[in-house]
């Protein structure tokens, strides 16, 4: 006789899908904060959704986040295998046709966003999210790591947006935006702290 299997009474880590550059930018900053980012994630048993990438800052949290003990998975188009160096030894690799479908999936996948410094494909991911969250696709939180003031421009553009009427303060305000580590960790253990 088989027995039937024991329901699992423990709940999933939460999943923080992580938007950065596939470059390092000029100022080490950005690695350091990518690394303790990264870190961070793994210690306090969370699992990373993020582009695949191994170079770059997606390569720095990644690995960070793996060896702190996060399970990684990385999602990534199909056309874009030939041509980025995609991160080894991924707990998981989905493998999508287009951007758009890679957007989809890591938000699927996600139960909070964090946006570290990144360029156009990183700006990309975090408006999909805002716009989500701004049209009620989602309630997922989304956190925007303003380390050294990098967001400072966006955000500033974002309030004139505002000013101009296309734009209103519950929207403009649904990021949280925090400049240090710390402060980081702290919207995101709020964050996860609703995942059910």
């Amino acid at each position: 006789m088989n027995a039937s299997p024991t329901p699992s009474t423990s709940k999933r880590p939460p999943r923080i899908c992580v938007f950065c550059g596939s470059r390092t930018g000029h100022d080490p900053v950005w690695s350091s904060l990518a690394e303790a980012v990264g870190a961070g994630i793994g210690l306090r048993g969370w699992d990373m959704v993020f582009g695949a990438g191994q170079i770059g800052l997606m390569g720095i949290v990644a690995t960070a986040a793996r060896d702190a003990g996060s399970r990684i998975t990385g999602v990534i188009p199909s056309y874009l295998m030939t041509t980025e160096v995609v991160m080894r030894d991924l707990d998981e690799l989905v493998e999508v046709e287009t951007m758009i479908e890679r957007k989809i999936e890591m938000s699927r996948r996600a139960d909070a966003f964090l946006v570290l410094p990144g360029g156009v494909g990183t700006l990309e991911e975090l408006f999909e999210v805002w716009t989500g969250a701004a049209t009620y696709a989602h309630e997922k939180p989304l956190v925007i790591a303003n380390t050294m003031g990098y967001f400072d421009g966006l955000l500033m553009y974002m309030e004139e947006v505002r000013d101009h009427g296309f734009l209103d303060d519950q929207h403009l305000n649904q990021p949280v935006v925090v400049r240090d580590l710390d402060a980081v960790f702290q919207a995101l253990e709020a964050a996860v702290s609703r995942v059910g």
